[in-house]
């Protein structure tokens, strides 16, 4: 099993998908990473060899942000929107989409589970 980066890639992948569990790796990014360490992608994880597999590794430490220092450039992205008051900054506060989705039917990944709105019946007084 290849590990870069502190992940361990699935070892019945194809490398150019398997090099896609990386944080800040996706499909465009894996094809060039392969073709700057010149490792066949039809190849499957787990028939990398050491050596292709410290080839891909100094590739992606020399030339891609991945991994926590990705998770921080997004994270100081969102938190300098929130800081400038933009309008993206407000919904990334409010916990509402950023990019112009509607809002008042779906949109429950960023809104959470509904809460009911309206109150319970008022309890009548007993006669006297």
């Amino acid at each position: 099993m290849a590990r870069i980066s502190g992940v361990d890639l699935p070892s019945n992948k194809r490398v150019e998908v398997g090099l896609t569990y990386i944080f800040g790796v996706g499909l465009a990014t894996s094809h060039k990473i392969i073709k700057a360490s010149g490792v066949n992608p039809d190849k499957r994880v787990k028939d990398l060899t050491d050596e292709e597999v410290s080839k891909l590794r100094t590739v992606i430490e020399n030339n891609f942000k991945v991994e926590g220092a990705q998770r921080t450039e997004v994270a100081m992205n969102i938190k300098r929107l929130m800081d400038t008051g933009s309008y993206r900054g407000l919904r990334h506060r409010r916990g509402l989409p950023a990019h112009g989705q509607r809002t008042r039917t779906n949109a429950r990944t960023r809104k959470g589970p509904k809460r009911s709105v309206g109150s319970k019946r008022p309890v009548a007084a007993p006669k006297a």
